[in-house]
């Protein structure tokens, strides 16, 4: 069993940054991929970041990178010019291989809520 636990969430303002991290207690946390994904109020959860289990890393976004640290079996997302529109519950997930689908990922987080004030 995987146990996914964010932290770094808050509130935050128009053009701020922020760093999100997830600790696995996972003896092969790195064997896996992780990603994050988000859910805004009122819309589905959505695709946000992945890296592989080797630190290829799949950014949609310009404004997020995510980084892994597999001595410490953790992964973090850096968040930097933040919108109002990125305000959601941001979780972390673990799977076998890198996909924007949240099918492909097998143990979740219960997230962190970002709020970013206009």
């Amino acid at each position: 069993q995987v146990l996914l636990v964010e932290s770094g969430g808050g509130l935050v303002q128009t053009g701020d940054s922020l760093r999100l991290s997830c600790v696995a207690s996972a003896r092969a946390f790195s064997n896996y991929a992780m990603a994050w994904f988000r859910r805004a109020p009122g819309k589905e959860r959505e695709f946000v970041a992945a890296i592989s289990p080797s630190g290829g890393t799949y950014l949609p976004d310009s404004r997020f990178i995510v980084s892994r640290d597999n001595a410490k079996n953790t992964v973090d997302l850096q968040m930097s010019s933040l919108k109002p529109e990125d305000t959601a519950i941001y979780y972390c997930a673990a799977g076998p291989v890198v996909a924007s689908d949240e099918n492909q990922y097998f143990a979740w987080g219960q997230g962190t809520q970002v709020t970013v004030s206009s």
